[in-house]
């Protein structure tokens, strides 16, 4: 794919609904990742992350933040 098709995709993936605060925490829980580690992946505190899984929403990190959540789902 070209970069300019990659960035748009890219785009669109981090406008989509993130799952509800409680379903965030027992995505993580399930796959056995403390807030640190994920914190740490996506380069924020501990504290952002435990946040957004009380109902706050991630800003510059929903993108990443959403692909994390999703590609553990599958995992589980």
């Amino acid at each position: 794919m070209s970069s300019g098709v990659d960035a748009l995709l890219e785009q669109a993936r981090s406008r989509r609904n993130l799952p509800l605060p409680a379903d965030r925490r027992r995505i993580r829980e399930a796959a056995g990742l403390s807030l640190r580690a994920v914190a740490a992946a996506l380069g924020v505190s501990h504290t952002a992350v435990a946040n957004w899984e009380a109902g706050g929403t991630p800003r510059e990190e929903r993108g990443s933040y959403g692909r994390l959540l999703e590609e553990l789902d599958r995992m589980a």
